[in-house]
């Protein structure tokens, strides 16, 4: 996993109070985690304030995954 989703993996887990390790690059956020519309939308706001960038609402709308979104933030980078 790169360092990238490591930090969004430890903001995820924090923010849905889960354990860390049930978290993998291709855990499917909402299906597996039951993340909600909210938890989803608090979690593109925490991964902005740590990568400092913006992600357009479009795209977010397609991230399922932790891979999704740090291909999103490498790709910005």
């Amino acid at each position: 996993m790169s360092s990238i989703a490591e930090k969004i993996r430890a903001i995820l887990a924090q923010q849905l109070d889960v354990d860390e390790e049930r978290i993998k690059e291709t855990t499917d956020i909402a299906e597996e985690l039951g993340a909600d519309s909210l938890d989803v939308v608090e979690l593109m706001m925490a991964v902005e304030e740590e990568f400092s960038l913006s992600i357009d609402e479009g795209a977010a709308k397609t991230f399922k995954t932790i891979g999704d979104v740090a291909k999103y933030i490498e790709e910005k980078r």
